[in-house]
């Protein structure tokens, strides 16, 4: 469907998937004031939390300032994929995303190994490696523990990696028990993202819909109508949008418009409905 997709409405991507291009993804006012900020603490490490709910738009955001970092020249940045791992799996894959041959079984000397790494890069270029944590709420305490002990040397008075912890309340809450008051203690930077406005919804939409290529895709009463059923999700509107999107590619419709609108989720419903009646 793909690629009848993008012939049938001139599209460069599909505007509503989840693997848009960074480069097209929506920048907020409070997402460019945090990535501005993180820019600037690289030189200095530490710790930075990004905060909210799901469908808020912390992975877009993470994605957005992981892009302009890597761009930063002399600037190494790691995403940890498994947050929940164990502290043996931790530092198999701190290893491998900073290129540095581990043996996990010897705590003492992974840790010495990579701090030797990233203390060598700060002396070349004077910028602290970057290791962003999404769902950062399933870390072990342990975990936690290690981080926080690798990422300073000379008694706590010198940071030589920049962490950026993700997730959502869970993350928060934890972060106020005190096992891990040491690390919340140790956050400089935050980005709390609370629910869209339906305004910002539609800002996001329209950015969308023009970086594809076909900003008349979907017409103004059906952007505002996904709008305020999305209930400040942005999640939530991208999988609605992909849902009138999907019936307008099967019908070969030119425009996705009110009719399309009610019809999808007039169906949606009374399918529900068929749902909750089945004994």
């Amino acid at each position: 469907m793909k690629k009848k997709l993008l012939a049938l409405y001139s599209l460069k991507f599909n505007p509503f998937s989840a693997d848009i291009p960074t480069s097209a993804l929506f920048p907020t006012p409070t997402t460019e004031s945090f990535s501005w900020r993180i820019e600037n603490q690289v030189g200095e490490g530490g710790f930075a939390l990004v905060s909210g709910e799901p469908g808020s738009g912390k992975s877009a955001a993470l994605r957005i300032l992981s892009d302009r970092l890597s761009a930063m020249q002399d600037v190494m940045v790691g995403v940890l994929s498994r947050p929940q791992a164990s502290i043996l799996d931790f530092y198999r894959e701190l290893g491998y995303l900073f290129g540095v041959a581990l043996n996990p079984h010897n705590r003492w000397n992974g840790a010495n190994a990579l701090r030797e790494k990233w203390q060598a890069q700060i002396e070349a270029s004077l910028y602290r490696p970057v290791l962003i944590i999404d769902e950062a709420q399933e870390m072990n305490t342990t975990v936690f523990s290690e981080l926080r002990l690798l990422s300073s040397t000379h008694l706590d008075s010198r940071s030589i990696l920049l962490v950026i912890l993700a997730g959502d309340s869970r993350l928060t809450d934890r972060l106020h028990h005190t096992d891990l008051l040491p690390i919340a203690s140790r956050i400089r930077t935050r980005l709390r993202l609370e629910p869209a406005t339906a305004q910002q919804l539609r800002d996001c939409l329209a950015h969308l819909l023009t970086r594809a290529g076909n900003p008349s895709l979907m017409n103004a009463s059906v952007q505002n109508a996904l709008c305020e059923h999305a209930a400040g999700n942005y999640r939530l509107l991208m999988n609605m949008a992909n849902e009138l999107l999907a019936l307008a590619v099967s019908r070969e419709l030119p425009q996705i418009d009110e009719k399309l609108f009610f019809d999808a989720f007039d169906m949606q419903t009374a399918l529900n409905a068929a749902k909750r009646r089945k004994p």
